[in-house]
């Protein structure tokens, strides 16, 4: 039997053209295009949890024993099934039932949607527009950038996967914070430096956790916390105990289309919480650009277009 991986691989493979049947499209996905729009409560969000973490076996529970495995009532799992758009749970149970079957019930004028990678590109459009739904109220990026700003030094924590947007977020905030420190590696490495960074006068870190979520992410989260840092989570998921270990989180969707997720959406909150944060302070940030912008200048760092 193939790994979970290896079964994306075939499924997202390019084929030449139009795209191969709906049923490829991965479970995963699927479900997040049919729970993303709805705005869910924290309990039917546990429930959403639930069926995609659990497709296969949740598609074909009764409504007592899906309400038993969530920890929630049988009201609750009608209630979830009228918010994302279905009669009732029977209703919603066929439809996870297509999807675990692979046969993907379309509805009625539904169209092909293209190739794989175009396929990709709109689940991620989708991922932005739930964003910007999000951002209607952008209340909460502005104080967490203004509490990531104030935080001397500051920390910026991902391991793993998650290593390349930490990096492009801890290599910005350089720029208009003076002590940004960039944690890429789990185990004693990562409890030393959040340690110091804590010693250090430090109050806040920013975490990213993307699939496949780390053990050691959970466990350097915990760590920061038991040191009295705040965290704030950048994350694909709103409930888990990454999301219970965090002070603020972030939940945006990632790409899952292909066989390596892509993160348009966690790229543009990055850009939100580096813009809240030069708005924290934009003299601080004013003085620094120019500063930096002269030693580039002066070493050549940049070509001349």
């Amino acid at each position: 039997m193939p790994s979970p991986q290896q079964a994306r691989a075939q499924a997202s493979a390019i084929t030449s053209g139009k795209a191969a049947p709906e049923a490829e499209v991965s479970a995963s996905a699927q479900l997040r295009a049919l729970f993303d729009g709805p705005r869910l409560s924290p309990g039917q969000r546990r429930i959403a949890q639930y069926l995609i973490e659990h497709i296969t076996e949740a598609a074909f529970l009764s409504i007592t024993d899906l309400a038993d495995r969530v920890g929630v009532s049988q009201p609750s799992v009608t209630r979830f099934a009228s918010a994302v758009g279905f009669s009732g749970y029977p209703a919603l149970r066929e439809k996870l039932q297509s999807i675990a079957l692979g046969t993907f019930a379309a509805g009625p004028g539904e169209e092909n949607q293209g190739n794989e990678l175009q396929a990709a590109v709109d689940a991620e459009i989708e991922n932005l527009e739930n964003l910007r739904r999000d951002l209607a109220d952008p209340d909460q990026v502005i104080d967490v950038g203004r509490k990531l700003s104030s935080s001397a030094p500051l920390t910026v924590l991902g391991l793993r996967i998650s290593v390349s947007l930490a990096e492009y977020f801890a290599y910005a905030a350089r720029r208009i914070h003076p002590d940004v420190r960039l944690v890429t590696r789990g185990g004693s490495v990562a409890y030393d430096a959040l340690l110091q960074s804590r010693e250090a006068g430090g109050t806040w870190v920013l975490a990213f956790s993307m699939p496949r979520h780390a053990q050691e992410t959970l466990t350097a989260v915990r760590v920061a916390r038991g040191a009295g840092l705040k965290v704030a989570l950048i994350t694909d998921l709103a409930l888990g105990p990454l999301a219970d270990e965090a002070d603020v989180v972030f939940a945006l969707g990632t790409g899952s289309r292909l066989v390596f997720d892509s993160y348009a959406a966690p790229g543009v909150m990055c850009s939100a919480l580096l813009q809240a944060m030069t708005d924290a302070d934009p003299e601080r940030t004013q003085a620094r650009l120019e500063e930096y912008e002269q030693v580039a200048d002066q070493h050549q760092f940049f070509l001349r277009d």
